[in-house]
């Protein structure tokens, strides 16, 4: 399976950065982060897009890998590089992609012209960093960003196709068209075939030939096609985008631990649509915090307001219900990393307990059926008891009841399903206690 360069880059372009950035351009973090999404994809299309070109590659090899700088785009030592790439694998298209992204968003063109040198920058440097760490040449490298070809066009938000970015041709070119819309090919790449007319002689004169069944016979090929392309399509909307990244990493201890990281876009379940969540104001006591509509905050919050934790008469009424962290994950392999971003999420639960003092929670990591089981069991307590250790400093450690690691313990997909179906067993979550 195909990895997913965008779960390469996710840390850097989390909460932190979109209200880093709203703050500086004087945008909405709404807006920020819409545009974000939209650039994305677009930028992973265009590396693909030139996986062969040596100038995209030697920019990625010289990349200095270290993620978006602390006063944001355009003042990075590497700008030019950045500039140089986006000519690249935009050319003339460049400046109507950052209008289109501007519409789509709200934002200025000004802040979208600056959000795709971010995003640019971002995904050049950790591309880089994944091809150091893994001893990746230029061949290595041009086949990774091939292999976002088969994706790509699922990485676009809801209401979103590359049409709508002012790209034109520049996805049927790549067969990255996923929204079925009529695009001309470019003229240089027409095949120059001939079409030979075969004619008939009647009275009236000279004319092509006619089918004179104008009637049954088209509908004879033409139907089945139809209901094939409707079959075909709603099968395509049924399916999760799910990539999932292993990596074989080594413990304090020397142990081999496999350690293995989803990523996956949000499906409507009830219609099969795909669409991309994005962070919504959380209402906490007056206060704003930045979180997903349905998410941990969100549902959290809901029931400290309905007073369910106050009503509940022991830790039997709450151990069953578990709130899975949306934004928190280790670097692979690590129990005491966090990947960047995490942080805002711990922060916003931090918000909480300290709206609610009487709370207590507890915190739960969990992982799938696959691996040894007391290794799994180990980095799951130890991933737990750091984010304890995290929120204890920062002052709400007496709300925390305790840590546990539950391994495969509480797993419901079969160790033989497919990684992507098996990705639903593994997460750190958190519940209220008594």
């Amino acid at each position: 399976m195909s990895l997913n360069i965008i779960d390469l880059i996710k840390g850097q372009l989390g909460p932190a950065l979109v209200s880093q950035a709203a703050a500086q351009y004087g945008e909405t973090e709404s807006g920020i982060s819409k545009a974000i999404d939209g650039i994305l994809p677009a930028v992973v299309g265009g590396l693909a897009n030139n996986s062969d070109n040596p100038l995209v590659l030697d920019a990625i090899i010289n990349s200095s890998s270290e993620g978006i700088p602390g006063d944001l785009p355009g003042n990075s030592a590497n700008s030019s590089s950045i500039a140089n790439v986006l000519t690249q694998i935009f050319g003339d298209k460049l400046s109507r992609l950052v209008n289109s992204i501007a519409t789509y968003a709200g934002i200025s063109a000004t802040s979208a012209s600056s959000l795709l040198n971010t995003v640019t920058g971002a995904t050049v440097s950790s591309i880089s960093k994944y091809a150091t760490d893994n001893n990746l040449d230029k061949q290595g490298i041009s086949h990774l960003l091939n292999e976002q070809k088969g994706i790509v066009s699922t990485l676009l938000p809801a209401g979103l196709t590359f049409a709508a970015l002012s790209m034109d041709d520049w996805d049927a070119r790549y067969k990255f068209d996923n929204d079925k819309d009529a695009i001309k090919m470019p003229a240089q790449e027409e095949p120059q075939s001939k079409v030979e007319v075969t004619r008939s002689t009647a009275p009236n004169g000279t004319f092509p030939d006619k089918n004179t069944d104008t009637g049954g016979s088209i509908w004879k090929w033409l139907l089945p096609l139809l209901l094939l392309i409707a079959a075909a399509y709603f099968i395509w909307r049924q399916c999760e985008q799910k990539e999932t990244t292993i990596t074989t990493t080594m413990n304090d201890s020397g142990d081999v631990v496999t350690d293995t990281v989803n990523t996956m876009s949000t499906t409507d379940t009830a219609t099969g649509m795909s669409a991309t969540r994005v962070d919504e104001d959380i209402d906490l006591k007056g206060t704003s915090l930045k979180g997903y509509k349905g998410g941990m905050e969100d549902r959290m919050i809901a029931f400290l307001k309905s007073d369910g934790y106050k009503n509940a008469k022991d830790d039997n009424a709450l151990k069953d219900t578990w709130y899975n962290f949306d934004h928190v994950n280790f670097k692979m392999g690590s129990a005491t990393e966090l990947e960047a971003g995490s942080e805002e999420q711990l922060k916003n639960l931090v918000a909480i307990l300290k709206a609610y003092p009487d709370a207590k929670i507890k915190i739960g990591g969990y992982t799938d059926k696959t691996g040894d089981e007391a290794k799994n069991q180990k980095l799951s307590a130890d991933r737990a008891n750091f984010i304890k250790s995290w929120l204890e400093k920062q002052g709400v450690g007496s709300q925390i009841t305790g840590a546990d690691g539950y391994g495969s313990q509480f797993a419901t997909v079969d160790a033989s399903a497919s990684d992507a179906e098996r990705a639903v067993d593994r997460k750190m979550a958190v519940r209220f206690a008594k």
